[in-house]
């Protein structure tokens, strides 16, 4: 199917990953995609990936804890595609490891700015110009089991973040819906990504503890993450109005 044929899809933190993934699924639907993060090189071969499959993509330089990026954001998509009709608020950071009477200050600060305060300030932007769009538009923030569902030791900094992440997107899916904007959220648990792997653990190491601690036996992968984005965001989940998905291979149950 394409779902997205016709619709600009903004992905933030696309340089790798859950984003990445996100971003090739949304232009194998048809959609004409904007791939942001900090670093451009990442962003690059994302770019090359999506035109590789035959979709159109543009990469954006950008840290959306700063309003004044967030917003260019927004104008890059409508300047290059003409609108902004889905978003995926991906962008986020992990600082811990240790309790929280070890976690050092600037660390607390750096995950709030881009965890809490990039996707308001993401939200702000794409809320802003969807809502003058007769169709509106579609954002989709991705959060963390680690929040409201859970948490697990020295991620306590880290799972209050996903856990604002969650209140956030659900109050600003009932402020504006009645503008046309629809925001859901999606919270992966482990993933085939660096992040879900612990200090000098391989993949090989994860598969293993992976089949004993998970009811699935396994981590889930990004394009099932993707999945669930995709789906949120398009027309089959219309009357989904600040849901929470979960993927998390059943460790929450």
């Amino acid at each position: 199917m394409a779902r997205f044929t016709g619709r600009t899809a903004l992905v933030t933190g696309a340089g790798s990953g859950i984003g990445r993934a996100v971003a090739r699924a949304f232009a194998a639907e048809g959609a004409q995609v904007v791939v942001a993060g900090r670093r451009p090189d990442p962003l690059a071969e994302t770019v090359r990936l999506i035109e590789e499959q035959g979709g159109k993509a543009l990469a954006v330089s950008a840290d959306v804890s700063r309003a004044e990026d967030a917003e260019a954001l927004v104008r890059a998509a409508v300047e290059a595609f003409g609108s902004l009709d889905v978003a995926v608020n991906n962008a986020g950071v992990f600082r811990g490891g240790q309790p929280i009477t070890d976690l050092p200050e600037e660390e607390w600060h750096t995950q709030l700015a881009t965890n809490v305060t990039g996707v308001f300030l993401a939200l702000r932007a794409q809320i802003r110009r969807m809502r003058t769009q007769p169709a509106g538009g579609a954002i989709v923030n991705v959060s963390s089991t680690f929040g409201l569902h859970t948490s697990s030791p020295g991620a306590a900094a880290y799972s209050a973040t996903k856990a604002a992440v969650t209140a956030l997107s659900r109050g600003a899916a009932l402020d504006h819906i009645r503008d046309g904007v629809r925001i859901n959220v999606v919270s992966p648990g482990a993933t085939e990504t660096s992040m879900s792997l612990r200090s000098g653990e391989t993949e090989a190491d994860r598969a293993e503890r992976a089949r004993a601690a998970l009811p699935l036996g396994r981590v889930a992968t990004t394009r099932e993450v993707a999945a669930a984005v995709l789906y949120l965001a398009s027309d089959d989940a219309a009357s989904a109005v600040g849901t929470d998905l979960v993927v998390d291979s059943g460790a929450t149950l």
